[in-house]
């Protein structure tokens, strides 16, 4: 292992001994904290210099950052299982699955005890409560939905790759389809409202709000296409998930960690980061003031942060960083996960009071760059931390984080403690008994589609879906060999459209299922009653957090169902 060295010029350059009392002084805490692991000072290991991180500061958000392979996933599930441990819910997303090892104890090893004892660690393996998701249900976990009109135009343009004009003529499609009470539940909402504007019976209503040009409406209705040839169609949807099934705490007090299943990340980056941007705007809109707490309600870690940021807009970088500055005092903490720190715009990284900084690679001119740029963000330290930054070992990181009287603690080279689950994936039958037993899969399992715009504009009533075929009078008078209604016969040519425009897109055969002849499907069961009073009394209660959701992001909030 590299030795740890003083800074260079440095008139007040202190020993080994005095930099490892200074670290284990500053980091000396009262309340609750997330240990991260022991000192490195001249080389040598201190034990009794632990490095923590205090709970209560964890909504003052973080950074963990360093080069593919020096540690970072691990450094993940270190602080996921003490969060979950000190009772407060993780969401992470599983990039590679790895991170699916929390449900499992881990299995100790001579070199791993020799590690764990030399940092101070007591080590005993442990499994934890995990929450396996999906998104839309690609891949093993409950699937998780949203509506397009909760997505809403920003976010929805972001994940289309639509320029400024395009993006603001969808956000006319939204606010007419507002007006109009269009519900836009799925894509063929959507679709549905976009050629109603740019038809003769829509053009009218449309010239009062601005206009929408038949190229731009092309081009939307292109793009969502593509998205539907993405897979992505059954993200949007409904049931949508609930954002407060993130807050959960299981029976034994711990936190639930729930980790999002990522199989296809590759096909599918940006609707990944940008939907963790919807869960947080919606965690927004649905959280009260806590203030400072003694812990955090929720620890979110957003990893793969680059490409949330990449060719993003001024309007989209403005929202992120003001979600991520407002939400804090609902008392959660986010941790944005990358490579290096210039991954993240300043106005969010300014932001970012905790740094767990593992090694960089200079190989190029860039990579010296961003070392360079990396190196002053710190404070100052008794480490020459370009060195330190460059030579560190897997497994070891440069942190600073606030202390709870909301200053800087010293820098420390940390050698980070190891995780009591499993370091890997967890056996398949392990995941798909976690999922088949969870108590989200009856509420989320089953995808619905009740009538929206797309029903509304045709004067039709969806199919139902879900079970067996009614017959008889239960179907409306139509058996099971009845012709399909209009509604159905609509969505069929809707979906040879789709699959003659993915073929003049992609310039090869669709991979999309040719419509299929109607299956009966049993009515829907009827919705509980609802209570006009409390139905009144919640509208009220969301309407703030609604309009602040609507100035950030351009989403609108529904009351849950």
């Amino acid at each position: 292992m590299a030795k740890s060295t003083p800074a260079k010029n440095n008139p007040t350059e202190s020993t080994p001994a005095d930099q490892a009392d200074t670290i284990r002084t500053g980091y000396a805490f009262e309340g609750p904290t997330v240990s991260l692991g022991a000192a490195l000072t001249g080389g040598d290991l201190h034990p009794e210099a632990q490095v923590r991180l205090p709970l209560r500061m964890m909504n003052r958000h973080g950074l963990v950052a360093g080069a593919t392979g020096t540690g970072k996933t691990i450094t993940l599930q270190v602080m996921a299982e003490q969060l979950s441990t000190a009772g407060v819910p993780v969401f992470l997303a599983d990039i590679k699955g790895d991170l699916s090892g929390l449900a499992v104890p881990g299995s100790p090893t001579d070199r791993l005890l020799e590690r764990t004892r030399s940092v101070g660690q007591d080590w005993a393996g442990q499994g934890f409560p995990v929450e396996f998701l999906a998104l839309g249900g690609d891949g093993a976990g409950v699937p998780v939905r949203a509506t397009v009109t909760s997505f809403g135009p920003l976010l929805l343009s972001r994940v289309m790759d639509l320029n400024e004009t395009q993006e603001s003529s969808l956000q006319l499609v939204f606010h007419y389809a507002d007006q109009k009470d269009l519900e836009l539940h799925d894509l063929k909402d959507l679709r549905a409202v976009i050629t109603h504007l740019t038809s003769p019976a829509g053009k009218p209503e449309l010239e009062e709000l601005g206009g929408l040009s038949k190229a731009t409406a092309g081009v939307l209705l292109r793009e969502l296409v593509g998205l539907e040839a993405q897979g992505l169609a059954g993200f949007f949807g409904e049931p949508e998930f609930g954002t407060a099934e993130l807050l959960r705490t299981a029976p034994d007090g711990r936190g639930v960690v729930t980790c999002l299943e990522l199989p296809t990340l590759l096909q599918k980056p940006l609707l990944f980061s940008t939907f963790l941007m919807w869960l947080l705007a919606d965690l927004f809109a649905e959280l009260p003031e806590v203030g400072d707490a003694d812990r955090p309600r929720l620890v979110f870690f957003l990893d793969e942060a680059h490409l949330l940021f990449r060719g993003a807009s001024k309007a989209f970088l403005e929202a992120v960083a003001t979600t991520v500055r407002l939400i804090r005092s609902k008392g959660v903490g986010v941790f944005f996960v990358t490579q290096t720190p210039k991954d993240v715009p300043e106005e969010v990284l300014g932001q970012l009071a905790n740094r767990i900084q593992h090694a960089l690679r200079a190989f190029t001119p860039d990579d010296a760059k961003a070392l360079r740029a990396t190196v002053s963000t710190f404070p100052v330290s008794g480490y020459d931390l370009a060195e330190a930054l460059t030579t560190a070992g897997t497994g070891e990181a440069i942190v600073t984080v606030m202390n709870e009287r909301g200053a800087p603690t010293p820098v420390a080279w940390t050698r980070m403690r190891s995780p009591v689950s499993t370091m890997g994936p967890a056996p398949a039958e392990t995941v798909r008994q976690a999922v088949a037993g969870s108590a989200l899969l009856a509420v989320y399992g089953t995808a619905v589609d009740r009538a929206s715009a797309f029903e509304k504009l045709k004067g039709t009533t969806p199919a139902p879906t879900g079970g067996p075929a009614p017959t008889g009078d239960a179907a409306g008078g139509r058996g099971p060999g009845a012709e399909p209604d209009q509604g159905e016969q609509n969505q069929r040519e809707i979906d040879a459209e789709a699959r003659r425009i993915e073929e003049e897109i992609l310039g090869r055969p669709s991979s999309r299922p040719a419509p299929r002849e109607r299956t009966p499907t049993p009515a829907p069961a009827p919705e509980p009653a609802s209570n006009p009073l409390l139905d009144e009394a919640m509208e009220a209660a969301a309407a703030i957090g609604q309009e602040l959701l609507r100035g950030m992001f351009g989403t609108r909030r529904r009351r849950r169902r």
